[in-house]
């Protein structure tokens, strides 16, 4: 998430974890400011993700909270009202009483379909009842790398840390894909509560068109990770495989309905920030690290890049959970990824090495063929170079 507000890499806005607030100039440079400043009306709903230090004054019209939040919450008149429904009846608030003499921009921050920790109704997943009757009538099919012989292929050191507790992803997968029943409950309770923000954003751009607002508006759609649903014996969004890394993004510019086009230049979320601002025709600041992606959507030539650098570096080791660091370099055919404790990448303990274009599921791990010992000593040179110059 600040990544997406900030259009920087981790390696430069330094927030690694879940209390880490921005300093106010970094919180200046991010775009829902730039654009304030810029004369926009700016509107935030949702988890904000970065820190503890809300930033209400800095918007017009803040709904935002702290940490994870929950499914469900009361109303004006105190009844319950699930989160989706709540935010898009927010979002719906803020299309309607802006001030009119303004552009704007609303950002609206969905906890779906992340898991309410804790929580056994649903696994997790908590959807409104009003989907309770969605998916019923057939099986979700197995994930094609769920087994248990995915998981233990990888090393002993992955799986445990030095105190023995057990890679916080399988302990989340052991709670919801671990039998077919909680796979089954799980992953179309997850589906339930993906149908339930397609339908808010439905709902808002119904607004947008009813206030005759849509034909001069720019719907950026996306998330802030992907996730796996038991591929490779997983849960979650920690790891470098493509369930992790690969996120649904669209972009539809309502000047220009009729333009489509599927990109398949390899974009990021640190493209988001710049993105924005480049529509609103504001200055990018040097400070951001991503590329606009207006020329890609617009069909016109750019140097677009043709690799990315990639890290996770959350610090679990003074905490009850385990998750090892990593980080990659990923190419448009290949992915090198290694994993880590501590704070020395290159003190690594395991090594991914994909073809992703003949092995898309990942399966293939080819890091230690002696085949591919050259082939390796480059992309770990260059991974080097790209981190550091990512600073």
């Amino acid at each position: 998430r600040a990544s997406i507000l900030t259009g920087q890499y981790a390696n430069r806005h330094k927030i690694n974890d879940f209390v880490t607030n921005f300093s106010p100039e970094a919180l200046s440079n991010t775009y829902p400011i730039l654009m304030r400043n810029s004369g926009y009306y700016t509107g935030f709903i949702g988890k904000y993700g970065v820190g503890n230090q809300l930033p209400e004054k800095a918007f017009d019209y803040w709904k935002g909270f702290p940490g994870q939040g929950v499914y469900f919450y009361k109303d004006g008149k105190g009844d319950s009202i699930h989160s989706t429904d709540m935010m898009g009846n927010q979002a719906i608030e803020f299309i309607n009483g802006r001030e009119k003499s303004k552009p704007f921009c609303l950002s609206v921050s969905f906890k779906a379909p992340h898991v309410q920790d804790g929580s056994p109704i649903h696994n997790g997943y908590i959807y409104s009842p009003y989907y309770e009757n969605y998916y019923t009538g057939y099986p979700v099919p197995p994930s094609t790398t769920g087994s248990d012989d995915y998981y233990l292929a990888l090393p002993e050191t992955f799986r445990f840390d030095s105190r023995g507790i057990p890679n916080e992803a399988r302990v989340r997968w052991d709670l919801r894909f671990s039998t077919e029943a909680k796979y089954q409950e799980s992953v179309k309770s997850y589906y339930r509560l993906v149908t339930g923000i397609d339908d808010v954003v439905k709902r808002i751009v119904e607004e947008l068109k009813k206030k005759h607002l849509d034909e001069n508006t720019i719907i950026i759609f996306s998330s802030d990770n992907g996730y796996s649903l038991g591929e490779h014996g997983l849960e979650g969004k920690w790891f470098g495989f493509n369930e992790s890394l690969r996120v649904t993004t669209i972009v539809y510019d309502g000047r220009k309905p009729e333009t489509k086009n599927t990109v398949e230049e390899l974009v990021l979320n640190v493209d988001i920030a710049p993105t924005i601002l480049d529509f609103a025709e504001i200055n990018i600041p040097e400070t951001m690290q991503g590329q606009s992606l207006r020329p890609l959507i617009e069909h016109k030539a750019t140097n677009w890049r043709t690799e990315f650098y990639y890290n996770h570096l959350l610090e679990t080791s003074n905490s009850k959970v385990y998750l090892p660091k990593s980080e990659g370099l990923v190419m448009d055919d290949i992915k090198y990824i290694r994993y880590f404790n501590g704070n020395n990448p290159d003190a690594y303990f395991y090594e991914d090495l994909y073809f992703t274009k003949t092995d898309p599921l990942e399966v293939s791990n080819l890091a230690n063929n002696p085949a591919f010992a050259e082939k390796k000593r480059t992309l770990i040179k260059h991974l080097k170079s790209l981190r550091k110059s990512l600073e």
